[in-house]
């Protein structure tokens, strides 16, 4: 049976489209806002939401996405909470793919079955963990799959041909490729160099490819997704959030729409 995350893939290359994968923190600014956010992103253009689940220490995302994670812990949003948020988002949208994305620590204190059963209970598709390395991952993998979770994994410049094939055959439903070194936030996009580097990671990765970091606007998303599957945008949306909750879904909507725009060109 196919997942949400194929289907959506699937729909999207028959017609000649690539992915538009928006990540938002769970929780920011505030709980009760998060299922209507999610709801505006759909409006907006996207086809998978990447929700982030707020942890203490944040060690691989900048400071807007690290702020944004204070303001969902400052509410008590636990994992549990984000959760429930999905649960409440599919009262109204059964189509659309939902990852969760963050560190191994909260899923670690919940328990791998625990967390598959309620995630999967409750219409989560993939988790994204950003510190599990794949070589100490493949039992956490077939907890997540018996479950019908898609384990989704990053990639990275300096991500060696070993690695690569480790991941191409333990993750499911996309990978992750973070264009540029450092932490989320990063400017300097080469898309060249994005490219070329997809292009070697074809060799081992048999599923859809996702680029994010340095996406930050219409033009930027376009040039990637010249290469790549989809484009995943974070910084740039939750930089959005730094502005106030009035006024903030009409403004993702707005700028979520451009992007959409943009990658629906005609490719010549």
């Amino acid at each position: 049976m196919s997942s949400r995350i194929q289907t959506t893939f699937s729909r999207l290359q028959a017609a000649g489209k690539r992915a538009l994968i928006p990540y938002i923190t769970a929780g920011d600014p505030n709980p009760g806002m998060t299922v209507g956010l999610m709801q505006a992103l759909v409006k907006g253009g996207a086809d998978i939401i990447e929700l982030g689940v707020p942890f203490t220490d944040p060690s691989a995302d900048g400071p807007v996405i690290q702020r944004a994670t204070e303001r969902a812990l400052a509410h008590g949003v636990s994992l549990r909470s984000v959760i429930a948020m999905v649960a409440e988002f599919r009262k109204t949208d059964d189509q659309t793919p939902v990852v969760l994305m963050g560190y191994a620590n909260p899923v670690e204190a919940m328990g791998y079955e625990a967390f598959a059963a309620a995630a999967s209970e409750a219409g989560i598709d993939g988790l994204l963990t950003v510190d599990l390395p794949p070589d100490e991952a493949p039992a956490r993998v077939a907890v997540l799959q018996r479950f019908g979770i898609d384990p989704i994994f990053l990639l990275a410049p300096t991500t060696p041909p070993q690695r690569a094939q480790t991941v191409g055959k333990l993750a499911r439903g996309y990978v992750y490729y973070v264009s540029l070194k450092g932490v989320t936030g990063a400017s300097h996009l080469n898309v060249g160099n994005v490219a070329e580097k997809l292009a070697e990671l074809r060799q081992y990765i048999p599923l859809p490819i996702g680029v994010g970091f340095g996406i930050r606007d219409a033009a930027s998303a376009r040039a990637v997704s010249d290469c790549a599957d989809a484009v995943v945008i974070g910084t740039r949306i939750v930089q959005e959030f730094e502005q106030g909750p009035d006024g903030l879904a009409e403004r993702l909507i707005d700028f979520l729409s451009g992007v959409r725009a943009a990658l629906d060109e005609p490719r010549t």
